[in-house]
């Protein structure tokens, strides 16, 4: 995959999209939603934020207890969708997802802003919060234990990468002519074709 030129040039175009969006001004530019299956087949989505991409794929850093993690855990595969009115693209990714090294989820942890570890040692995600204030509570007694040290990395925080099997961008176009390419993996090697709209 890593050195198909059809699979590179989609990646190349991903790139320029994902370039383009970061100069629209937007204040979370690599917001995507994240959709996943439970085991009980009911689909779920939710609205993460892309922090870094390659020409492996996408990255997401998340809580593997969530109800994301679980269904990635019991179904890997997953499909991401970006959005930007200001330029009125849309970039569809799907695939499986698979954890990146630990080194890169140690790595992204530590440039993390302070408060956000604390949330996400404090947080029992997609638990039920019976009180508001216990969490409180919990955030600020963290506070105080790591006030003059690091914050370990929670084993159940890290990293997922998309690794694409399918990649389809998207344009506006008037009277509704839009323009749509789809790139995706055959037996034989990936292909770019046009879809009509």
């Amino acid at each position: 995959m890593g050195d198909d030129p059809v699979y590179l040039e989609a990646i190349e175009r991903f790139s320029g999209v994902i370039e383009t969006a970061h100069g629209l001004g937007l204040k979370e530019p690599t917001a995507m939603a994240l959709a996943t299956v439970g085991p009980d087949g009911r689909p779920s989505v939710r609205i993460v934020l892309m922090r870094g991409h390659d020409a492996r794929g996408p990255v997401f850093y998340t809580n593997s207890l969530s109800r994301k993690g679980r269904d990635l855990a019991g179904n890997p595969h997953a499909a991401l969708c970006f959005y930007w009115d200001r330029s009125a693209l849309q970039v569809r990714v799907e695939g499986c997802v698979e954890p990146v090294k630990t080194s890169l989820s140690d790595t992204y942890w530590s440039q993390r802003p302070r408060e956000s570890q604390i949330s996400a040692c404090a947080s029992q995600q997609s638990q039920p919060l019976l009180d508001a204030a216990e969490l409180e509570l919990r955030f600020e007694a963290l506070r105080r234990e790591f006030a003059d040290r690091e914050i370990p990395r929670p084993d159940h925080w890290f990293g997922y990468r998309m690794i694409p099997d399918r990649i389809e961008f998207w344009t506006s176009r008037p009277a509704r002519l839009h323009e749509r390419i789809l790139y995706e993996t055959s037996p034989t090697g990936w292909t770019v074709q046009k879809l009509q709209p």
